[in-house]
């Protein structure tokens, strides 16, 4: 009798849609790439002035006016541009290999009129204000990327997302909190870090151990060894959904009642 393949069942995590959104969100490093080489728009990998995702998947960018970028989409077929934009998740705490993850979204991209450009930098600006939102119309020009296609590739692997799936989710609950959390968590805490080895392969306890992320399903953790790096996700007996619940949590992987009283519950 032939015995079954053995299953590995992986921790729970957020949704791929989720995960996806959790990165839009934080607003890290971006670039815009077109995905049709045109003589006019020879820029390579450019890094705009300022992007903002917004719910929908759509994103805002902002350019200077003379921007060869600027220039393409102005005089493309259709008034719009093919072009991807590369949205990097980078780990809050400084590790040898900081990128956690990317997004790629892809679709097509326009200059909006004067007037279309200045009430999207007033909404952008009441979520994220920035003074170079003022430059709209004074040098600069705000451009905006319709999706078309959506791709997530992280640890938990890689995804292809259609943009309604996308503007449905919601960013995880930590998303805000996160990066100042597990900054505290290396800096002031390393005991309890070291003392959360004990839920790790016995063949990665001998490495370093830093806080990589922080979800509603659990703690990652990034083991440097000379071998090379290891992520790995204790999982939370239930999803969390604000300090006190992580707190509770953290108790539980440490089996440590002081938690809070160390300040690290919130």
């Amino acid at each position: 009798m032939t015995e079954a393949p053995m299953t590995i069942r992986r921790p729970p995590a957020p949704n791929p849609a989720e995960r996806a959104k959790t990165i839009a969100t934080r607003n890290g490093p971006a670039s815009l790439v077109p995905t049709v080489e045109r003589a006019d728009c020879d820029t390579g990998r450019v890094v705009p002035v300022l992007h903002h995702v917004h719910h929908s998947g759509s994103v805002s960018i902002l350019l200077p006016d003379a921007h060869a970028l600027v220039r393409a989409a102005g005089q493309a077929q259709r008034g719009e541009l093919a072009v991807m934009v590369e949205l990097t998740d980078e780990a809050p705490v400084e590790l040898r290999e900081p990128v956690r993850g990317l997004l790629w979204i892809t679709g097509w991209l326009r200059p909006l009129s004067e007037v279309s450009a200045r009430a999207r930098a007033v909404s952008i600006a009441e979520t994220r204000p920035d003074p170079r939102l003022l430059d709209v119309g004074h040098g600069m020009t705000l451009l905006r990327l319709t999706p078309a296609s959506i791709v997530l590739a992280d640890a938990e692997g890689t995804h292809s997302l259609r943009p309604h799936m996308f503007s449905a989710a919601p960013p995880d609950p930590f998303h805000d909190y996160e990066a100042e959390w597990l900054r505290h968590l290396e800096s002031d805490h390393p005991d309890v870090v070291e003392q959360l080895a004990r839920h790790l392969p016995e063949e990665l306890r001998g490495g370093r151990i830093r806080p990589l992320g922080l979800d509603r399903f659990g703690l990652r953790l990034r083991v440097e060894t000379d071998a090379g790096d290891h992520d790995v996700r204790l999982a939370f007996s239930r999803s969390v959904a604000c300090p006190r619940q992580l707190s509770a949590e953290l108790q539980r992987l440490l089996g440590c009642p002081f938690l809070r009283q160390q300040g690290m519950g919130g």
